[in-house]
């Protein structure tokens, strides 16, 4: 680097330098696995060699001259792929993927150099070798420099129209992102107090600037959190080396196959995500996808298949992990429970709640502890991180056939649409996302079921909880009281409240340590009138009053 340059100039171009080249790698490493399928396409070919051209321009700018020498002779290496002299074959890219993880540590500043550059120097001893065989005409296939120059010609006669002319951005700080939707969410709560201060002191003046506000309001928060808004598609990416290098290590064949790449999420939400989806990927590779021979005789192809799915639902993001192995075995599930003391010889429990056994702390059916598994640590896990992004994990499962995990997550963290309801003095708040409708409940009504806490809905039976007792209300409820009817998962049910208010543009905020474990509660919202009402956790509720009203809830 220039050493004219002040320091604090220099810090900011490495730091830019390094977010830049971090992000080059990550391409680097998504095409070589888009390259891997397709290892004569001359778009993709010739996109890995521009990233490793960039990379290796920058670092020789900024003075990381081990780096440069690392990415130059990959970079001749596709350089001959590009000319047709050499053809992609699974070493290069075992190579180029070798290096790649070399040359992330050594720019994160992580990990042991003693032990990094070493192997990169061993690796790229295997490509000087490779590049040798290359320049002496050495071909996989003789009519390939022919061919390749599937289509040079083709792929320069399809691109001859007028290009759209891509959109430009800018690099921005997360940190001033969140602010941003930290400033917005204030707007949000301001907002609504001054909406509140109208309806009591009725001003046509003051009621449209309260409208126009409103509106103007609204359009900044859709436009701050569209902002924050990413494609899962970076976290496939990591997925599928992760896919590839499992099924190496193991000796099987598995296949990922991705679906909604371009669905949309809070970037907050997909960094807290990521570690439980590769956990859960890692369960399906491992216990899930039987080995080759296993699958040959129960009448299955060789190669095993993983479709990892994204579809919106709402304002929610439902993810789906779904594998065609050997699904789950409740009798091994319940027998390894037993004898790790969670369940009762004795117990009666339905086969979907035998399921939820695996998500039990420290629960594992592997016979051996390996790099893998057997130590009980996963997912449990990844239940506890979709709870934490106020979401829910289910299992569903057909023994021989294959296993499913479904993630329902919002699509941020920051502000929901929710349903402001009350009981007594106290007021809360629904996520908007899992109301169905709201129907009214008499007393009589009540005594006609025989205390049994269900309603008769269209013909369908839905039980319901009364939110009175889960908070421990003890005054007297109204004579007609209100059930908001929501969906969790696949189940329906009711909450007994006293009134629903209406609907509200809530502004999420976190509970204090003295709050943060209480059942039912997902945190805090401050009203237009400036009091607090809690986020229920539907989630929560449901599960904890299924656990111990069983029996009222199967009635």
């Amino acid at each position: 680097m220039n050493e004219m340059l002040p320091d604090e100039i220099q810090e900011s171009l490495l730091a830019t330098f390094r977010e830049e080249s971090l992000e080059q790698l990550t391409e680097l490493e998504m095409t070589l696995m888009e390259l891997e399928s397709s290892p004569n396409d001359p778009e993709v070919i010739n996109k890995a060699f521009r990233t490793l051209h960039t990379i290796k321009g920058n670092a020789g700018m900024f003075g990381f001259e081990d780096i440069e020498a690392y990415t130059h002779d990959l970079e001749s290496a596709f350089d001959l792929v590009r000319k047709g002299t050499m053809t992609v074959c699974p070493k290069l890219i075992d190579l180029t993927l070798r290096a790649r993880d070399g040359l992330l540590v050594l720019l994160q500043g992580t990990g042991d150099p003693n032990t990094v550059r070493p192997e990169m120097e061993k690796v790229m001893t295997l490509v000087a070798e490779f590049l040798s065989q290359g320049q002496k005409g050495a071909l996989d296939d003789p009519g390939q420099e022919a061919s390749g120059k599937k289509e040079d010609r083709g792929q320069g006669a399809r691109g001859g129209g007028a290009r759209e002319k891509p959109e430009s951005s800018v690099r921005v700080a997360s940190g001033k992102l969140d602010q941003l939707v930290n400033l917005v969410g204030e707007m949000v709560t301001v907002q609504a107090r001054l909406t509140q201060l109208v309806s009591e002191r009725p001003d046509p003046a003051l009621e449209a600037v309260a409208e126009e506000i409103e509106s103007l309001t609204w359009e900044l928060r859709e436009n701050a959190f569209s902002i924050r808004m990413i494609p899962i598609e970076t976290t496939y990416r990591r997925i599928k080396r992760l896919v590839r290098d499992l099924s190496r290590e193991l000796g099987q064949e598995v296949e990922l196959i991705t679906e909604g790449a371009e669905t949309e999420l809070d970037k907050n939400v997909i960094e807290k995500l990521t570690d439980p989806l590769m956990h859960l990927i890692r369960n399906s590779v491992d216990h899930g996808i039987e080995s080759a021979g296993d699958r040959i005789q129960a009448g299955k192809p060789e190669k095993g298949n993983i479709r990892l799915s994204a579809t919106n639902a709402g304002a929610d993001v439902v993810i789906r992990v779904e594998d065609d192995g050997r699904g789950l075995d409740s009798e091994g599930i319940r027998k390894k429970a037993v004898e790790k003391g969670l369940l009762s010889a004795e117990a009666d429990l339905s086969t979907a709640d035998i399921y939820s056994l695996i998500f039990t702390p420290g629960f594992s059916t592997a016979s051996r502890v390996t790099n893998l598994s057997g130590r009980g640590v996963g997912l449990d896990v990844v239940k506890k991180a979709a709870e934490e992004l106020r979401g829910n994990l289910t299992v569903d499962s057909v023994p021989g056939q294959g296993t499913t995990f479904n993630i329902r997550l919002p699509l941020t963290l920051a502000i929901i649409d929710g349903l402001l309801v009350n009981v007594a003095e106290n007021k809360y708040i629904v996520p908007l996302s899992i109301v169905e409708e709201c129907v009214f409940l008499t007393r009589e009504a009540i005594k006609s079921s025989h205390n049994r806490r269900i309603i008769r809905l269209r013909g369908e039976i839905v039980p319901y909880i009364s939110m009175r007792e889960w908070f421990g209300i003890l005054s007297e409820p109204p004579d007609i009281q209100q059930v908001v009817v929501v969906r969790e998962g696949d189940r329906r049910i009711g909450l007994l409240l006293d009134h629903v208010i209406g609907e509200h543009q809530t502004v999420i905020k976190s509970l204090g340590k003295v709050y943060r474990n209480v059942d039912g509660v997902s945190g805090a919202t401050i009203l237009g009138d400036g009091t607090i009402s809690l986020i229920l956790d539907v989630s929560r509720i449901m599960r904890v009053t299924e656990e111990t009203e069983s029996p009222v809830f199967a009635a």
